[in-house]
């Protein structure tokens, strides 16, 4: 295969890399997964990517479409070529402001296309927490939302067509469909038309669509990727009378780019938001406390309502830039809950807070109600954004864990669901971080676990079924926002039922017969617990150095700090300090991540220098360094 990789690289107008140095560089993601990569890609132009599709259909092996690897259940890890289109396929091609619509590459970061479009007095709304360098491909591939999704919903939601090459290296465009134009491609006799025939045999029958409106989550659950959104599909037109336009563009949101290589994409957009934006910061004693008072200040319209719990306030403590943004915490709550207001003014701003506080006080529920305008909305905002990063800085080898980070239920259920979530956490002797969209009935759930225990590793299991049953009963979604992937891929079985899951499996094999993109996620995935990051009984050797990293406990503890999350992959047009090498090169190998990972790699166990032939080890040492 090596031979065959050389000759690969010699046709391929980007570059490509089967070295030990790089493909390490991008065996994790944000994930608690790892796995060595055959090779990897750096497109530079559409031809390259028919030409890795065809190596990957011509030697059996696979394609994993990657962005900024940000991803939280192992979407961008695997054992194939990984592709990486963040350095070449980051251009926005057209903007139409009288339609309201943008067409962007892939590559294209959140906040960067908003830069762009602020002028226009346009915006796209769904929002990451890693907005500032998650980019456009793997937003449409998880469908993600983030904090405003109260008014924005999901990229889903925005996503009006879609470039991509399919599994036989044939480009096809995705878009609305009148019903002739439908019933027009399923006579096509290409890849295509299988992709709309199988369709429409398949969501035609009634049995099916009753077996798919009876077990895929409730529509008031609308932050929703479990498995292929086939639920979606089925309301369309023509399987349901006066249905919206059929568009496969539902379909690709949330499919972690297993359907096909996605290469342009057409977004609708909003208008600005009003002018002014208020944050009021209600303070509380527990979390129970602030998901009821949550139902509370939804009943007035809010842009947003995000939870901070005691764990990350405690970590922004000992941060150095962040300490500077608690300036409006007052004591040690037990959670916070942010509500964002838009308005043409702040007077408006502030009778609603004024009411929203008046309704609360009440019932007895908050004890501190600041209301923020200006430049300190930001800081709260980024307080709470730098939750993920500062998560990993928790000492020692118990780690707050994504594994459960991502259910979703109908919001007026949370306060119960997360009642009966702590429960099993206190039947496991486990704690937990909570944080994020209460708004929009979904808290990231991370319970602290050590991975490097055989306890640890069963925890890792237990804790993700039992929330999976869980989650069947409030008839939610195992994940909201950041995919099956390889973590929750092994639920979606009990999550959608038997003949359900066998409907996904079907989708998967008309549009990828050969398992050419990214196989073994959302369907026929391993068990979770395999190609761990960390494994049981992982040694974590002591070693003497000249700097002290006592307060990490040792300097492979400090390596570990990293999680993944790319806050490195800021650009210059994004600011901040992190990280200058990777804004100038922008490669991957030059982020702080990166050099993360070698150390990580190297540190675990000394034997592995072995792996690396002469030139290697010096490039590992240059990275380091």
């Amino acid at each position: 295969m090596k031979g065959k990789l050389q000759k690969l690289a010699t046709q391929l107008q980007g570059e490509l890399y089967d070295d030990t140095t790089i493909r390490t560089l991008y065996a994790t993601d944000a994930s608690a997964y790892r796995e060595m990569p055959l090779a990897v890609a750096i497109p530079k132009t559409k031809d390259d990517i028919q030409l890795l599709i065809q190596f990957a259909k011509e030697n059996k092996t696979n394609l994993i479409p990657r962005t900024a690897g940000t991803s939280l259940a192992g979407q961008v890890v695997g054992n194939g070529i990984i592709v990486d289109v963040s350095k070449h396929f980051t251009k926005i091609i057209e903007l139409n402001e009288q339609a309201s619509w943008v067409r962007v590459q892939p590559g294209v970061i959140r906040d960067e296309l908003n830069l762009f479009l602020h002028p226009h007095g346009l915006y796209f709304g769904p929002e990451t927490s890693t907005a500032n360098r998650a980019m456009m491909g793997g937003m449409v591939g998880n469908n993600s939302c983030g904090s405003n999704s109260v008014i924005y919903r999901s990229t889903r939601e925005h996503l009006m067509e879609v470039t991509a090459f399919l599994s036989d290296g044939t480009e096809v465009v995705f878009k609305a469909l009148s019903l002739d134009d439908f019933h027009a491609k399923c006579e096509l006799t290409t890849l295509e038309g299988t992709i709309y025939k199988s369709m429409r045999s398949m969501l035609s029958n009634y049995d099916n669509q009753v077996e798919i409106k009876k077990e895929f989550p409730k529509k008031s659950v609308e932050r929703r990727n479990t498995g292929y959104a086939i639920d979606l599909l089925v309301e369309m037109a023509p399987f349901t009378a006066g249905g919206e336009d059929f568009n496969f563009c539902s379909l690709i949101a949330g499919s972690e780019g297993t359907l096909a290589f996605i290469t342009e994409i057409k977004l609708h957009l909003d208008p600005l938001p009003e002018k002014e934006i208020g944050l009021l910061c209600v303070h509380f004693n527990s979390i129970d406390e602030a998901l009821r008072a949550n139902l509370i200040g939804l009943k007035y319209n809010p842009s947003a309502s995000e939870l901070i719990d005691h764990y990350i306030l405690e970590c922004t403590k000992e941060n150095i830039e962040q300490s500077k943004n608690r300036f409006f915490v007052q004591g040690d709550p037990g959670a916070i809950l942010v509500i964002e207001f838009t308005k043409a003014t702040r007077a408006e701003i502030t009778d609603l807070t004024n009411q929203v506080e008046a309704d609360m006080r009440a019932v007895n529920l908050g004890y501190h109600f600041p209301v923020l305008f200006g430049a300190d909305t930001k800081k709260i905002w980024t307080l709470r954004k730098a939750g993920l990063g500062l998560l990993g800085n928790l000492p020692g080898d118990e780690k707050a864990v994504p594994v459960i980070e991502d259910t979703a239920v109908d919001v007026a259920d949370l306060p119960n669901y997360i009642r009966d979530f702590n429960e099993i956490l206190v039947k496991h002797h486990l704690s937990a971080v909570h944080y994020a969209h209460a708004g929009s009935g979904e808290i990231h759930l991370r319970p602290i676990i050590n991975l490097k225990t055989v306890e640890g590793n069963e925890l890792f299991r237990t804790i993700a079924q039992e929330v999976a049953t869980l989650v069947k009963k409030y008839q939610g979604s195992l994940s909201g926002e950041h995919g099956d992937g390889r973590l929750r891929a092994e639920f979606i079985e009990k999550m959608v039922g038997p003949k359900n899951y066998q409907l996904l499996k079907d989708v998967k094999k008309s549009w990828d017969p050969n398992s050419i993109f990214n196989p073994n996620k959302i369907v026929e995935a391993p068990p979770m617990d395999t190609n761990l990051r960390y494994n049981p009984g992982q040694d974590t050797p002591a070693m003497e150095t000249v700097f002290s990293f006592e307060k990490n406990e040792g300097i492979l503890r400090a390596a570990e700090l990293c999680n993944g999350s790319g806050d490195c992959r800021k650009s210059e047009q994004s600011g901040g300090t992190m990280c200058p090498s990777f804004m100038a090169t922008k490669n991957e190998k030059h982020t702080t991540r990166a050099r993360a990972n070698i150390m990580r790699e190297v540190l675990t166990n000394s034997t592995k220098l072995n792996k690396f032939d002469s030139e290697e080890i010096k490039e590992v040492m240059d990275l380091c360094l």
